[in-house]
């Protein structure tokens, strides 16, 4: 393979398209430490959410600086690391990747009534199933351009890390060696 791997990826998505659940994953699959984006948010928008008001643009760019200082540092120390980050906006994967070198997106995909089913059966989570229908009307795909790995969540989620892993070109460490 010409290309190098990735030192980061980048899990984006629709909540409740399994972020969370493939970084998790795919952190055991590649013993690569794994950051959920949620975990950068400052309370207020933790607040907001729960409250069932969608972020606006300037609740997120806080937000997505802390994700990119993450990403930058896992990149100048040469190390690799997951994250999990909806970057629903052109402009937010802008913010978070734009032209870093060995950063790679993956767009976990899936269609409304999946989405809408798991989160309907989430427990103990700040964004709740009503604000699904906000996550998809400020959805813009990733184009060509940005050079996405797609990977479909109808599959189970073992298939979506195997999926994630072979696109990538990524050899998980052999255990005992």
């Amino acid at each position: 393979m010409s290309s190098q791997p990735p030192l980061v990826i980048v899990l984006m998505g629709v909540s409740g398209s399994g972020k969370s659940t493939t970084g998790a994953a795919l952190s055991r699959a590649l013993d690569w430490p794994f950051r959920d984006a949620d975990s950068f948010h400052p309370p207020a928008n933790v607040e907001k959410m729960a409250r069932g008001t969608p972020l606006t643009d300037e609740d997120r760019w806080p937000w997505l600086a802390a994700i990119a200082r993450w990403i930058d540092e896992r990149c100048e120390a040469g190390e690799h690391g997951i994250i999990s980050c909806s970057a629903l906006k052109r402009s937010y994967r802008e913010r978070i990747i734009g032209t870093r070198r060995g950063v790679q997106l993956v767009y976990l995909k899936g269609e409304r009534s999946l989405i809408g089913q798991r989160l309907r059966g989430r427990r103990n989570h700040f964004m709740p199933a009503s604000l699904l229908k906000s996550q998809f009307s400020v959805l813009e795909e990733p184009g060509a351009d940005e050079n996405p790995v797609v990977v479909s969540i109808a599959m189970s989620p073992r298939r979506v890390v195997a999926t994630i892993v072979e696109q990538l070109g990524l050899e998980p460490p052999t255990n005992g060696g």
